[in-house]
């Protein structure tokens, strides 16, 4: 449509040009005729010969016929005609010119008398019309017609310049296609699937501001989804591992409460028992009880650490201060179940956290060690200390656990030997317990085996709050 409309505005120019160009050559033709009329006028209107004019002067044209016509249309000389073959000339084209303008000229009409094509040019004087015409041959038409050298220059031009716009209006055309099969595909809500890039000008500029910022927005609903799916997961999860709590608390419950309930029983039933058996179920009694309280008590820190974490406050923390509290724990325990610590801290280590909870991490590794490891040291040391994290690694030279107890060492109640666990007074939140600790000062924590046996923990805590 663009090369149809611009080749008819050439097309047009052309037609304009080569008129144009033929009423110039024209009018120059005329323009030496009138010359010759406006000096031959004078000498006519004074009443002279007009032979003698012409025949005295040199003419413009060879071949050249001089007429002298009256204003009424009469024609009283003709230097080629006899004047009782020629009619009225008042209705000739240039004639006609000559009396509305002063002057007039007309291209190639056939003259009635002679039968020859002519040029005519009238010009009008006072009294009369002189008329001069010069026979329309091939030299004439040659002279009158448009060159086409130009007209030829001028098609070539604009046909390699069609060539270039039909390439440049080609591409543009591909260019909008695809900005139009993106809009719709953006329309449906699909991805757009053109990896080429749009051209470097003002519309390519525009389709990759457009197709970026369309999969910018689609990038932003593909996270939203993905974080809604995420809190959903996280939502589901947390009430599973409630539901799992419940649970679980309901179980371990289950055996201390049974316990007391058959202790008080015995005792309320009017039983006659010793002092000494007395004794033992009120003492059965105190310990299940102790258990009870740390169950709940555990229970409590996990959940204040998993639902109330903000409101838990933060403040400059030496963990040098926490080992030495442990170590003074740690000696107070009685001689067969007394393990060496063993602490190899060679800097103050301070991090913004909760006294209570980083002091947890430690106090629940060590009561573990010596309650499960069998073993005989603890060893606490520094590997990393930087600006950002320190890394502690927690080791003891006990028994250590099978492989396959390893990556569930950390589940909430997840016991090794749950009698063993039971007996030695356990809740089985312990090492949960580190972990959420652990992750709420922004670490993380990884238990493997020690190769000279027992257990290594190493975790991280970062220095400032999260």
């Amino acid at each position: 449509m663009l090369l149809a409309f611009s080749w008819s505005i050439i097309l047009c120019f052309m037609v304009f040009q080569y008129v144009r160009e033929k009423q110039y050559k024209s009018e120059f033709v005329s323009a030496q005729l009138q010359l010759y009329n406006r000096h031959l006028l004078p000498t006519v209107e004074a009443g002279m010969s007009c032979q003698d004019y012409i025949d005295r002067h040199e003419m413009p044209f060879d071949s050249l016929r001089v007429s002298i016509i009256t204003f009424a249309g009469k024609v009283v000389f003709d230097n080629m005609v006899a004047l009782d073959s020629l009619g009225n000339h008042s209705n000739r084209p240039e004639v006609v010119a000559a009396m509305k303008n002063g002057s007039g000229y007309h291209i190639g009409r056939l003259s009635a008398s002679d039968g020859h094509e002519y040029f005519y040019s009238a010009t009008k004087g006072n009294r009369l019309i002189v008329r001069t015409a010069i026979p329309y041959t091939a030299t004439l038409r040659e002279l009158l017609s448009a060159d086409w050298t130009f007209m030829g220059i001028m098609m070539l031009i604009s046909l390699a310049m069609s060539i270039l716009a039909y390439f440049a209006t080609r591409r543009l055309g591909q260019n909008i296609e695809r900005l139009n099969r993106f809009a719709a595909q953006a329309e449906k809500g699909e991805s757009f699937a053109d990896d080429e890039a749009f051209p470097n000008d003002e519309l390519g500029s525009i389709s990759n501001h457009i197709v970026q910022l369309y999969a910018q927005w689609q990038q932003t609903i593909k996270d939203r989804d993905a974080a809604h799916q995420a809190a959903m997961h996280e939502e589901q999860e947390k009430i599973r591992i409630k539901h799992q709590l419940t649970n679980n608390i309901n179980h371990e419950l289950k055996t201390p409460v049974a316990s007391i309930q058959v202790c008080l029983e015995t005792l309320l039933s009017g039983i006659s028992l010793t002092e000494e058996k007395r004794q033992e179920l009120l003492e059965r009694c105190y310990t299940h009880n102790e258990r009870l309280c740390r169950l709940l008590e555990d229970v409590s820190l996990i959940t204040r650490m998993e639902d109330g974490s903000r409101l838990i406050g933060k403040e400059p923390v030496v963990i040098n201060d926490i080992i030495a509290e442990i170590a003074d724990e740690v000696a107070m325990v009685s001689d067969e179940d007394r393990m060496q610590l063993h602490v190899d801290f060679k800097e103050e280590v301070v991090v913004e956290g909760n006294l209570s909870l980083i002091g947890s991490i430690f106090r629940n590794l060590t009561e573990n060690a010596i309650a499960y490891s069998d073993g005989k040291n603890i060893y606490i040391s520094l590997l990393e200390n930087s600006e950002e994290e320190c890394r502690i690694c927690f080791e003891d030279d006990g028994c250590g656990v099978e492989d396959k107890h390893l990556p569930r060492l950390f589940e909430r109640f997840y016991r090794v030997d749950k009698g063993r666990s039971r007996q030695k007074g356990g809740t089985g939140l312990g090492l949960s317990i580190v972990k959420h600790a652990v992750q709420f000062h922004g670490g993380s924590i990884v238990a493997s085996h020690r190769s000279e046996g027992g257990l290594r923990f190493v975790f991280t805590l970062k220095k400032k709050a999260q």
